[in-house]
Parts: C-alpha cells; sequence; structure tokens
C-alpha cells in the first residue's frame, strides 16, 4: 500500500478537525458516549477524505524512466568483428 502524500494528511486531519468541532457545536452534547460517536464518525470522514483525495499520477516519460532505473542492467555482448574481405576475390558478374 502506498504511502499517503502530504495532500492527503493535510485535507484529513483538517476534516476531522473541522467536522468534530461542527458536529459538537450543533449537537451540543456534553455526554461521553455522544462525544465518542462524533469522534468515530469524524475519524472516519476524515479517512474517507484523505483516501479521495487525487494522487498525482507520474506522466509516462517518468515513468518509463523510473522503470528503467529499477530495472538490473543489461550486460552488453561483445560483437564480433567482421571478417575482412580480400578485394581481389569479388568477382562481378559478366554479361554473356
Amino acid at each position: 500500500m502506498p504511502r499517503p502524500t502530504v495532500a492527503q494528511l493535510t485535507y484529513g486531519s483538517c476534516t476531522v478537525i473541522f467536522s468534530t468541532l461542527a458536529m459538537l457545536l450543533l449537537s451540543q452534547t456534553s455526554s461521553g458516549p455522544g462525544v465518542a460517536v462524533i469522534a468515530i464518525a469524524a475519524l472516519g470522514l476524515g479517512l474517507l477524505v484523505a483516501m479521495t483525495v487525487p494522487v498525482p499520477r507520474p506522466s509516462p516519460a517518468s515513468a518509463s524512466a523510473s522503470a528503467s532505473a529499477s530495472a538490473p542492467p543489461v550486460r552488453q555482448q561483445a560483437q564480433p568483428e567482421p571478417i575482412p574481405v580480400p578485394v581481389a576475390s569479388v568477382r562481378e558478374p559478366t554479361a554473356s
């Protein structure tokens, strides 16, 4: 599972804080179970917001560059040298 980005952490944390404050102020609850339900609901909402923040996708150029950087290096094989052919032994086709 990939690590969350800074934007995901920021949006999720702000959502938890502000939704908790809003729900506590709107419900005017002071009991322990009421505060616990609001806190759990705010954490769930913050998690939902953090997971739905768009994650930047790598561009195709950087994706291929990172794929080639992570691949093991390919060992270059030595190419055989061509055999020189003497010029005198080459025959030109003759017209009959």
